[in-house]
């Protein structure tokens, strides 16, 4: 594998994990919803820890009921997936299908200033958190809020054009 730049506007949609057997499978942290979408991408790069992006290819995939395998083209055997260490797995932006009417990729709603109905500023989205029964925004402010991500209820409106949420929660909570 070589060295390249990558994609243009990264997303990283899994992690490495440990390896899977002697003959080059690796268990992946897969952060796509569903997780079986990750078999839409074939054609990635890897990140390592140095920043360093390479071309990649998975060869095969499987879902485990306990997670995720995948072999990779020119990856043969457990010291392979060792030197690969914990590398992230990007694909370019273009690559994920557009979100569908009142749906959002968590990395659009990350830096949006969150402004509560009567027009308080709450802070900027830092990141997002997969509860189980709903996602919550992190967002630092005069302190951290976790707010949860529930439209029509808390989330009155997002505007990712003007990178602004409006929302219904108590200031004080």
């Amino acid at each position: 594998m070589t060295v390249s730049a990558g994609p243009v506007d990264p997303v990283v949609i899994a992690q490495l994990g440990r390896p899977y057997g002697i003959k080059g499978w690796v268990w992946l942290q897969v952060f796509t919803r569903p997780v079986g979408n990750i078999e839409r991408y074939r054609d990635v790069y890897l990140r390592d820890d140095r920043g360093q992006v390479q071309p990649a290819r998975i060869d095969k995939l499987t879902v485990h009921p306990k997670g995720v395998t995948a072999k990779f083209d020119g990856v043969e055997d457990r010291s392979d997936v060792e030197r690969l260490g914990r590398a992230e797995i990007l694909v370019g932006r273009e690559a994920l299908p557009p979100a569908g009417p009142d749906e959002f990729y968590w990395r659009d709603l990350i830096g949006c200033e969150v402004v509560h109905v009567s027009g308080q500023s709450f802070g900027q989205v830092r990141g997002m958190l997969e509860t189980g029964a709903n996602d919550v925004l992190v967002v630092d402010g005069d302190r951290e809020r976790l707010i949860p991500f529930l439209t029509d209820e808390v989330i009155r409106d997002v505007d990712i054009g003007a990178r602004r949420l409006e929302v219904d929660w108590d200031p004080d909570f």
